[in-house]
């Protein structure tokens, strides 16, 4: 094998911190949403079911935060990198 680095392919780079943050804003606004129906059916609704929406409206922002603030962890792995050619097998400009 050559000791050259490996050159990270385009596919395998993380999304941009503002996608990044565009996905994990949408999903704790879902989670929120989720969150207040929670409540509203907790009002509405009788018996063990009302348990149950209201331990979820008070369990739903602690996991709503720890999605919101994961980052997307994707990292560069050896197996999609793109090694360089050896400069023997490079294409020239066919200048001089």
């Amino acid at each position: 094998m050559s000791d050259k680095p490996s050159v990270p392919s385009a596919t395998n780079l993380p999304a941009s911190p503002k996608g990044d943050q565009s996905i994990r804003m949408r999903n704790y606004t879902i989670s929120m949403t989720i969150r207040t129906l929670c409540f509203v059916l907790a009002i509405f609704t009788h018996g063990w079911i009302r348990w149950v929406f209201a331990i979820a409206a008070i369990l739903l922002p602690y996991i709503a935060v720890v999605m919101a603030n994961a980052t997307n962890q994707r990292r560069v792995d050896v197996r999609g990198s793109v090694r360089p050619r050896r400069p023997d097998q490079q294409l020239h400009s066919g200048r001089p």
